[in-house]
């Protein structure tokens, strides 16, 4: 079994991805050369990509038919994609639409389709709970598959629910909009759903979240939070971008700000959307989170055809964006933090608040109505 580390771009062990049909892809080398490229792919041999968003368990549904250890030419994620872009982790996303009339049953429809593909594919991908699952799927060569998000309205306003998830091995709690206690603000009832997911060592998702729901988080939650697919509202505006005083207290608290490569997060002022504007943002970020509050989110998981930047049309294509950022003067320290350390760290310390909090605190029995009224 090939390590991450020994050579991913060679993905003849899984098939060969089919062509897909149409004008042939835009040239994708960074101006500053080749080498620059080769050496993006030789940095992310040892510090893989730890992807914060994918959105394939919808995709999944959406096409009739799929093979993603040969290459799935109507999605764009797949092994042979995930291998050549040096994925070594995976968040892969559950969240329900806003207005599904049923949040819970499609997000237990995408949770069990998830787990269905991790367990078949157990040459590639590995389920992972906990920090020490992080590293072992990554000193064995697989892609640590992490479970989640799950959105605030699939919880159905229940702790309960909460900790059923949880069991399933779900790991992420996005706290966005579309529920009376995280809109306007965090209710009491919002508070208690800080404290149990604390408890249970699930991470916190504000990308999105009000600013009196993420503001109440951050002061009351014992772990650090994340953004799963956010970029920089002070570039660009869009409901799931971060402000800078968000990130600020996100540097501040020890979380992590994974940027999205969504162009409608990225695009500036009407015009093309390149690989250069995702960096713009990635260092915005950095500048004012802090150079351990950044991460990626690649926000694939999309079938052929949805809207995607030049040069990262696909879960391959990370060097290029690291490529990039060498040519701007990145370290190989701070790639490293970027790509996995980072991540790796707030994954860790999540699960130390977890150990530090249960023997002190038992499952939470409250309800919505006791705490915040009929």
């Amino acid at each position: 079994m090939a390590d991450l580390q020994d050579a991913p771009e060679d993905t003849s062990a899984v098939g060969e991805l089919k062509p897909n049909p149409g004008p042939p892809d835009p040239v994708h080398v960074p101006e500053y050369g080749e080498d620059c490229l080769d050496r993006a792919r030789n940095l992310l041999a040892t510090y893989p990509v730890a992807d914060g968003h994918n959105t394939l368990a919808k995709a999944l549904g959406q096409i009739p038919w799929h093979d993603l250890e040969v290459g799935e030419s109507g999605l764009d994620t797949d092994i042979p994609r995930l291998r050549a872009g040096r994925v070594g982790a995976q968040f892969w996303a559950l969240t329900a639409e806003a207005d599904c009339p049923d949040p819970a049953g499609v997000t237990l429809d995408r949770l069990d389709r998830i787990r269905s593909l991790i367990a078949s594919y157990p040459e590639w991908l590995r389920l992972a709970l906990t920090g020490g699952d992080l590293a072992d799927a990554r000193n064995c060569g697989r892609i640590a598959s992490f479970l989640g998000p799950v959105t605030a309205h699939a919880l159905g306003d229940s702790l309960g629910t909460l900790r059923a998830y949880h069991l399933l091995g779900v790991r992420v709690l996005a706290l966005g909009p579309g529920t009376r206690w995280t809109e306007p603000g965090l209710t009491r009832f919002g508070l208690e759903v800080v404290r149990e997911a604390n408890r249970l060592g699930m991470l916190l998702d504000l990308s999105g979240a009000e600013p009196g729901t993420w503001r109440r988080t951050i002061d009351n939650s014992k772990a650090p939070v994340l953004l799963s697919r956010s970029a920089a509202a002070s570039l660009t505006k869009h409901p799931l971008n971060a402000s800078d005083e968000l990130l600020a207290e996100l540097g501040r608290s020890g979380g992590v700000c994974l940027v999205s490569f969504d162009p409608e997060q990225i695009e500036q002022g009407g015009r093309a959307v390149t690989v250069c504007d995702v960096a713009d943002h990635i260092e915005r970020v950095r500048d004012v989170a802090g150079p351990s509050h950044v991460g990626l989110a690649g926000t694939f998981g999309l079938v052929r055809g949805a809207p995607r930047i030049p040069g990262l049309e696909d879960a391959s294509c990370y060097p290029t964006l690291i490529a990039e950022l060498l040519g701007r003067g990145w370290t190989e320290p701070e790639i490293g933090a970027l790509t996995w350390e980072n991540f790796a760290r707030v994954v860790r310390d999540v699960e130390f608040t977890a150990r530090a909090t249960a023997p002190r605190r038992t499952p939470s029995k409250a309800t919505i109505e006791d705490l915040d009224g009929p």
